[in-house]
């Protein structure tokens, strides 16, 4: 992925949060061929973290994942820009997005191993089900867990970006956050709140 060195998503923390908050992801293998399904990181394990999947036993695309390097793609807020919005001009439309691109090796996993990636992916959406028998007992479990493959994924590369206007001036920043911020559209607000939290790309500073 092409990112500029002013664009970089620095810090273990901010990343980890953006793929907690933005798990559904990607998988991509040698061939092209691509599955999206949520991932869970266990961001403690290894040199750059663990992620963990699974996969339909009716999807062939685990055969060929086993023991090879893939990658994995998680998208994060984005949304259109007008150039109406910065003080410049002339201006010419863009699109600012989050994204972050793990690439590793592709490990399958035994039944016991399956169950708790499961457990984990369970326990990270809504963690009361796992205490609920009656609505997931054990027996129906193992039996619809035999229908899937469970696998791991050693990440050995993360590459991170945040395209958000921080080439751009101050006053460029904060016409652009403000159109955002104010816009009807989801995904607009959505990349606004995104630019908040991680304080880039508002004007109030030099992002440069």
């Amino acid at each position: 992925m092409y990112i500029p060195k002013n664009m970089i998503m620095s810090g273990n923390e901010a990343i980890t949060n953006f793929i907690a908050q933005n798990s559904f992801g990607l998988m991509v293998s040698g061939s092209l061929n691509a599955t999206h399904i949520p991932f869970v990181l266990d961001a403690t394990a290894g040199k750059n973290g663990v992620l963990y999947g699974h996969v339909s036993r009716a999807n062939s695309h685990w055969q060929e994942i086993a023991n090879q390097r893939i990658l994995v793609v998680f998208s994060g807020a984005h949304s259109y820009i007008s150039p109406t919005w910065y003080d410049a001009k002339p201006a010419v439309p863009t699109w600012n997005y989050t994204a972050v691109h793990c690439y590793g090796v592709a490990l399958l996993l035994n039944d016991d191993e399956t169950q708790a990636v499961l457990d984990k992916l369970v326990a990270q959406y809504e963690p009361k089900l796992l205490q609920d028998k009656q609505l997931m007992p054990d027996e129906y479990q193992q039996k619809l867990r035999q229908a899937i493959v469970g696998f791991k994924i050693v990440i050995d590369e993360i590459q991170a970006k945040e395209k958000l206007g921080q080439h751009r001036s101050s006053g460029d920043q904060q016409g652009v956050f403000s159109s955002l911020s104010a816009s009807p559209h989801p995904d607009a607000k959505q990349l606004a709140q995104y630019m908040l939290q991680r304080d880039i790309g508002r004007g109030n500073k030099s992002d440069n």
